[in-house]
Formats: structure tokens, C-alpha cells, sequence
């Protein structure tokens, strides 16, 4: 039989594994689960798990670590640079499915799987579809041009987050880290790790997010 101690902290110990687990999400997450704990949000929050229920049996093999959002997070509001250095945001992708992909030269296994995002980027991008390698690499952007030449990246534009703050807005904490975001920019899913972003696991799950929410 619990003591009276234990009685009072059973209650204590669950609301500070919530509490912690919510600290460790993205900011639009942590906004989206105060909603979803008030009542409010169930009309997206099941929109959003019929998406996943769909792509689920999609996954395999290679897509089998992409964790997909029942709720999905809010927009990242930081902004980052475009090909030609220009200030961009997330809203400015708003009406595609994105597949953004968080990395940096010096990571092996970024660097490892770069070439596939690049063939994923040939396969599905348009006007339903963007495919983005955001680079946190500090400095100048020379780097990132010689290992784009080196891998003879073909479909990449260069996406550079010269100070992370994209990349922590996500809660990104290392890398590679790819997430998708949905038409109104929301994150839908990420994918933790490296991955063979070219399979056709991939390229079903982005065309069948595209065709879903047309």
C-alpha cells in the first residue's frame, strides 16, 4: 500500500516529467502542447494525425526513424540567408511541403548523405515541393561552395543559418537533423540521424504529404 509521501509525490514526479519534456521541445511545440493540454487545437491536431496514420505504412526501412507529429509544431520564426545571401524566413515557403535539412561541413554524416538530398532535391522538387540543405557552418560561405563541387551537387541552392538560430528555433540539437514542414510551415515530422533521403520511401512519403493536403 503507497505511504501518504508517496500518494502526494506520484502526482508531483508526473507533472515534472511533462514539465521537462516540454522544456526539451522546439518553442512551437511547447506552444502547441499548452493548447492540446487546455482542450483547445482538435480540429488540426487530428488533421495532423490523419497525415501521419497515411505515411505511416510509407515509412520502410530507410524513412523507419522520421517521427511524425500528431500535433504539429508552430512556425519557426528566425530568419536565415538564401542563395544569394538575402534575408529569408519560414513564412516565405508558405503553400509547399519542405523538406529542410540541417548540416554542416564538418560533420561526417551530413556530409554523407548530402549527395542523396541533392537527387531527392532533382526528383520532387517544384512547385508543391521544396528540398533545402540550411548550412550552420560560421564563416564564410567558402567551405560550403567547395563541397558542393567536391559531391558535384546538381538541385541544392546553398541556405545558410550563420548563427544557428533557425537550427535552435527547431530545437536541433545536433546534427544532421532533417525536418518537413507542412503549407502553413508547421513541422510535421523530423528525422533524427542520417538517412537515404533518394529512396523511394521518400520521395512516396513527400508526394503523398503533397497530394494530401492540396
Amino acid at each position: 500500500m503507497l505511504t501518504k509521501t508517496a500518494k502526494f509525490l506520484a502526482p508531483v514526479a508526473v507533472l515534472a516529467v511533462f514539465i521537462a519534456g516540454a522544456l526539451l521541445m522546439p518553442t512551437g511545440q511547447r506552444e502547441e502542447s499548452v493548447a492540446v493540454a487546455g482542450g483547445g487545437g482538435a480540429t488540426a491536431g487530428t488533421a495532423d494525425a490523419d497525415l501521419c496514420a497515411a505515411i505511416e505504412p510509407l515509412k520502410g526501412d530507410h524513412m523507419a526513424k522520421l517521427i511524425c507529429h500528431e500535433t504539429a509544431f508552430n512556425p519557426m520564426g528566425a530568419s536565415f540567408t538564401d542563395a544569394d545571401d538575402q534575408p529569408m524566413s519560414v513564412a516565405d515557403l508558405s503553400g509547399k511541403i519542405v523538406l529542410m535539412n540541417f548540416w554542416a561541413t564538418w560533420c561526417p554524416p551530413c556530409r554523407a548523405e548530402m549527395p542523396s538530398i541533392d537527387r531527392l532535391a532533382g526528383a520532387v522538387a517544384g512547385d508543391d515541393i521544396a528540398v533545402m540543405a540550411v548550412s550552420t557552418d560560421r564563416g564564410g560561405r567558402d567551405k560550403i561552395d567547395r563541397f558542393f563541387e567536391e559531391i558535384e551537387v546538381e538541385y541544392l541552392a546553398i541556405y545558410r543559418d550563420k548563427k544557428s538560430e533557425l537550427a535552435r528555433d527547431a530545437g536541433a540539437m545536433g546534427l544532421p537533423i532533417t525536418i518537413i514542414l507542412d503549407r502553413q510551415g508547421r513541422e510535421i515530422a523530423r528525422l533524427i540521424g542520417e538517412a537515404e533521403w533518394d529512396s523511394p520511401e521518400a520521395k512516396e512519403i513527400l508526394t503523398a504529404l503533397a497530394g494530401l493536403t492540396s
